[in-house]
């Protein structure tokens, strides 16, 4: 399906220079903001305390986040859990409060300003809880990267593996440079989202990388980068209308999803934004630079089909 036609190549591959040294710039900032400000981790991977109450009516989350405002508690999350009378309240830890304590703060804050409060359970997360969770996260993370190498390497050639897990990467670190700078909460619910964006970045890549490969073998005598320049073109249609559609579902998760979804669709929008960007303008012109041609991708295949075609 497409939606429109561009009949002219349009020449990405004489902007390789330029664009790759933005990459590279945003990367570095990127870099920085997290080796200055580090990653603002939520109750998931610091510990902390978990309440679940109960109203007798619809809660009112915006209330609740007030009241335990109120009581010091500006990093607490705050989300309906099974129904819209059953509240979650994730606290971070504190020192010097107890878990009952702190229950019976909140509890009692809570009632005061609605009867009829009830406290359904109180749960402690442990900082060592949290620190295996934040440890099988980055192993999560290099378990799917190294992955995509494994698969592009057998599917295409090693220069695409490299090229592709250079611009999934570049995805991955854009994200948690944001959530440094802006100081977002960093939860599993993000976690998860960049794991959707490796998957959903290589996509694009393998799309635009099998053109290539198809152009290779139709473009006998055309260069490398008009090859490339070829098969972003083809693509271009297809890459419009597949990211579209996908933000428009996520930036309906971002404005509508509440709090639970928020940070979630946020990491989304960033790494769909800038998936779109490497997938044409980073890994491309990557493959390119470490020496992609004809015969690394055709070498065996023409040489089968020239013995099978002799009289």
């Amino acid at each position: 399906m497409e939606i429109f036609k561009i009949k002219k190549d349009i020449p990405f591959m004489s902007y390789g220079r330029l664009t790759t040294a933005i990459s590279l710039i945003t990367f570095i900032l990127a870099i920085f903001f997290l080796a200055h400000r580090g990653l603002n981790l939520g109750v998931d991977f610091t510990g902390g305390t978990i309440i679940e109450v109960s109203y007798p009516e619809t809660a009112d989350l915006g209330k609740i986040r007030e009241v335990v405002d109120t009581l010091g508690h500006k990093e607490a999350t705050v989300q309906n859990f099974g129904s819209s009378h059953d509240v979650l309240i994730r606290l971070p830890l504190k020192e010097g409060v107890t878990k009952a304590q702190l229950s019976e703060q909140v509890l009692a804050a809570l009632t005061e300003k609605t009867p009829g409060v009830e406290m359904r359970r109180v749960e402690l997360v442990g900082s060592q809880v949290g620190q295996e969770l934040y440890e099988n996260g980055a192993l999560a993370l290099l378990l799917v990267s190294v992955g995509i190498v494994a698969y592009l390497a057998l599917r295409f050639e090693w220069r695409f593996a490299v090229a592709a897990i250079v611009a999934n990467m570049h995805d991955v670190v854009i994200i948690l440079g944001f959530f440094a700078f802006f100081q977002w909460e960093f939860n599993l619910t993000v976690l998860a989202a960049i794991l959707a964006v490796l998957g959903y970045s290589v996509n694009e890549s393998v799309v635009v990388f099998d053109r290539v490969r198809e152009n290779f073998r139709k473009m006998r005598k055309a260069s490398v980068p008009d090859v490339i320049n070829n098969a972003i073109t083809a693509t271009m249609s297809r890459t419009v209308i597949t990211h579209a559609m996908t933000q428009t579902m996520v930036c309906s998760m971002l404005l509508f999803g509440g709090e639970v979804l928020h940070n979630f669709a946020l990491a989304l929008t960033i790494g769909i934004l800038f998936g779109i960007y490497s997938s044409v303008l980073v890994a491309s012109p990557v493959a390119m630079w470490l020496g992609v041609s004809r015969a690394n991708l055709m070498g065996n295949t023409e040489k089968k089909s020239d013995v099978e075609a002799m009289p």
